[in-house]
This record gives C-alpha cells, structure tokens and sequence, in this order.
C-alpha cells in the first residue's frame, strides 16, 4: 500500500553527502533546505496523490489528506495532533538537498513558498533511503490563501476528484460483476446482530503518533468479532467473506494455516462456511460497503466464537 512508512533514526551516508560538494569537475554544492522564510505559517495538507493524479488504488485504499503544520525553525515542525486536538511540536532534520525527516516520517520538498507547498513521500529501506521516491505527492496550502485569495475551506479543497469518482465507479462495476473482483470499501459493510444468541463487534484502531495518525486498516481490512450463544458446540473460526453489492455474504478463506495438512483445511473449511450459511444467514443484518456513495463488494475478517448450551443443573 502507498502509505507514509518511514520508521527509525536519520541516516545518511556520510561519502555520498561529501559526493554533493563541489569537487574537481566543479559541481556546485548542494545547500541544505532552509525553512526560516516559511516559519510561523500555518499550511493545511489539501491534496494527497498518486502521479496519476488519482487519490484511490485499485485495492480502495485512500491517500487522505490529513496534515497541518508550520515550520518552527530549521530544526523544528509543529504538526496538528487530531487526537490532541493541538499542535505537537517535533525534531526536524535536514538531510542533504531537500530532504527532511520529522514525525517518523521522510519527506523531500519539490516546491515551496509562503502560499503552497508540495512534498514527495520518500521510504526508507533498511539504513538506506530510496530517494528516487514514491511517486506519492502531498500538497498544502497557507491557510491566509485558501481563505483570502482562494475564497474556500480546507474540507472543500480536501474533497475527492471527478477522476476518482469515475476510477472508483469503474472498480464498482467489476466488483459488481465478479464479487471476487472486491475492494476495500472506504465506508465499510456493516454487520449487526438481529438476535440476542449474538453479540457483533468490530474493531477500531486509534489514530496516534506511532502510527502517524494512520488508522485506514480499518476499512482496508475491517474485522469483527462474533459470539453465538447456545451453539451446537463449542468452537473458534477465523476467515473473510466477501460481502457483495446487495449485502449477501460469500465465504472467503481461512485465516490460520494448515502446516499442509490438507484434511484439516478442508474440514477446518467445511465446518465454518457452514457457520456462514446457517448463524450468519438467519441471525445477523448485512449493509454493503461503499466509496464516494457508490455501493460494491468488500471483503471482511471475521473471528467467530460459538458457546454451546449450557445443561442445566
């Protein structure tokens, strides 16, 4: 997935930074970025995107603009903590030319003056940074611009374009077709309890700082658990389904590993699709997932629990 994955301390190869400097052919040496023009104005992400132009891939997962920032001085960034609801401020380290880490992020500046700001999300590899980059574009604009020249909101700029309405329209109507052709929806499909022999519950993950705010698992992979009581047994299944445009669920596969044992998968498959096709069918409500409004297949994990009767004394 295209997401900001850069995870450790600055490390720079120190030959290749002496490399940069002018030498016997008379290369000019490459300054390090200096922020002090920029300082104190508050910039808001308003665009996150492939080169493409597209904000989706075709697996549904979203380059969402998320940051707001200011620059602090050359060694300092304060970035907008949602969860905090404030600014954070954090170390900042220049690498050479336009390169920069801060907020276990790397990042290299491809434009930048007081009204904008476009940066490239780089990754690291191991103790060497792929500079050629991601080819992932994150844009921002000075708040005083989009509110005193471009006479708009940051929500309004954030908003998704007509061309990923009409890529996701395109994933749709494949999925729609072939609902193992599924994504990942951005508004999740819904599964809820109609009976009180089952309890349903999804899980969430908490957007913060060690995972920069990122909590698009979620709906990439979005999981529930379920527990039927009074079940014909006692017995544990992990597995996905595919839920299609109409709210029907298909078995996926197993979650756990067999070590080749095929008898054991196969009966291990057996007995929880008919998990599927009997508790599920009669005791739980479906809602398909969407994206951008539009209704399509997804796929979810699921970790389903029965408890058998309990014989009474």
């Amino acid at each position: 997935m295209l997401k900001t994955a850069a995870f450790g301390l600055l490390f720079i190869i120190s030959a290749f930074i002496s490399g940069c400097g002018s030498g016997p052919s008379g290369k000019k040496k490459r300054e390090l970025i200096s922020f002090k023009p920029y300082n104190g104005i508050n910039y808001s992400e308003v665009s996150r995107r492939q080169k493409n132009g597209l904000s989706f891939n075709e697996y549904g997962y979203q380059l969402e603009p998320q940051w707001k920032l200011k620059f602090v001085s050359d060694d300092s960034i304060s970035i907008f903590s949602p969860t905090k609801n404030a600014f954070i401020n954090f170390p900042l380290t220049r690498g050479y030319d336009s390169i920069f880490n801060a907020a276990r992020s790397w990042l290299k500046i491809r434009q930048i003056n007081k009204d904008s700001i476009t940066m490239e999300i780089l990754i690291q590899k191991g103790d060497s940074l792929d500079v050629k980059g991601t080819k992932v574009f994150m844009r921002f604009f000075a708040d005083n611009y989009v509110k005193n020249v471009l006479h708009t909101d940051t929500a309004t700029l954030r908003r998704p374009s007509r061309a990923d309405t009409v890529f996701i329209r395109s994933l749709a109507a494949k999925a729609t077709a072939d609902y193992t052709k599924a994504f990942a929806a951005r508004q999740p499909a819904i599964i809820t309890s109609k009976s009180p022999l089952v309890t349903v519950s999804r899980r969430t993950t908490k957007p913060d700082i060690l995972n920069n705010f990122d909590n698009s698992d979620d709906y990439l992979d979005p999981t529930y658990d379920i527990v039927i009581k009074n079940a014909y047994k006692d017995f544990y299944f992990s597995f996905t389904m595919y839920v299609d445009d109409k709210g029907k669920l298909y078995y996926g596969a197993p979650l756990v590993g067999f070590n080749g044992d095929q008898e054991r998968e196969a009966d291990y498959i057996h007995t929880s699709k008919a998990v599927v096709d009997s508790y599920f069918k009669f005791y739980l409500n479906v809602k398909p997932g969407t994206t951008l409004g539009i209704i399509h297949s997804s796929m979810v994990s699921v970790h389903v629990e029965g408890k058998a009767k309990t014989a009474a004394k």
